[in-house]
């Protein structure tokens, strides 16, 4: 991939949500990456990759924070 800046990655794995290979595509070019292996990809792809996970974790954020509001909300019925 001459030209490219790539990186290594490795993204997580698991047993269970997280054990299936992950796509990524960025303006036509596209890529399946196996989770638990140390790949090499564009550093534009790795950058995709580190987006989506900020966004999991703000998610995860979101829900927590709307779960402890109802449950704090439904303790006073």
């Amino acid at each position: 991939m001459a030209g490219k800046k790539m990186v290594k990655v490795k993204l997580f794995k698991d047993y269970g949500e997280y054990r299936d290979d992950v796509f990524v595509a960025v303006n036509g070019e596209s890529y399946l990456l196996q989770r638990g292996v140390e790949v090499e990809v564009p550093d534009y792809i790795a950058e995709v990759l580190q987006h989506s996970a900020e966004q999991d974790e703000k998610t995860q954020q979101l829900m927590a924070q709307t779960q402890a509001r109802y449950q704090k909300k439904t303790a006073s019925l």
